[in-house]
């Protein structure tokens, strides 16, 4: 087992809403990340369709997933928020959404920004797809990451 397989792990058990929901994180590497979301009853709309809210948590689920991979090795020491994000639904989301997230920013860059600073904030973008391979949706989310000393 890596530490990116660990790391997923227990992604689940750290955010259980997501797990609740149904968001499953499939791949996670060093800035990266997969996660699914199969539509069922409680993630539908009044339309039949993959529900706002749920196409949400899905990314936001991966973004954070991505941001883990991103400092696994520092994980433990950090404090890692969501500080804001936005969301364009491209078109109808339906069946199982799959979302693609990557940190925009060298490893170096944002570890040189933590340790000089005590924290960093870097976006980190998530496009979601369909079955078909078609973009439902797409999503930034804004990461803020501290050193706990200085977290306080």
């Amino acid at each position: 087992m890596t530490p990116f397989d660990a790391l997923k792990a227990q992604l689940s058990a750290v955010v259980p809403f997501a797990a609740y929901v149904g968001v499953e994180i499939t791949e996670i590497g060093e800035g990266t990340a997969t996660a699914i979301l199969t539509q069922s009853q409680n993630t539908s709309n009044h339309i039949a369709t993959m529900h706002a809210g749920a196409l949400f948590t899905l990314a936001e689920a991966a973004s954070g997933a991505a941001m883990a991979g991103m400092f696994l090795e520092r994980l433990a020491g950090l404090r890692p928020v969501a500080a804001s994000s936005t969301i364009d639904y491209v078109k109808p989301a339906r069946g199982a959404i799959t979302a693609y997230a990557e940190v925009d920013g060298a490893k170096p860059a944002l570890l040189a920004a933590l340790d000089s600073e005590g924290k960093v904030r870097f976006p980190i973008t998530v496009r979601m797809e369909d079955t078909k391979g078609r973009q439902v949706a797409c999503m930034t989310v804004d990461w803020h990451v501290a050193a706990l000393a200085r977290a306080a």
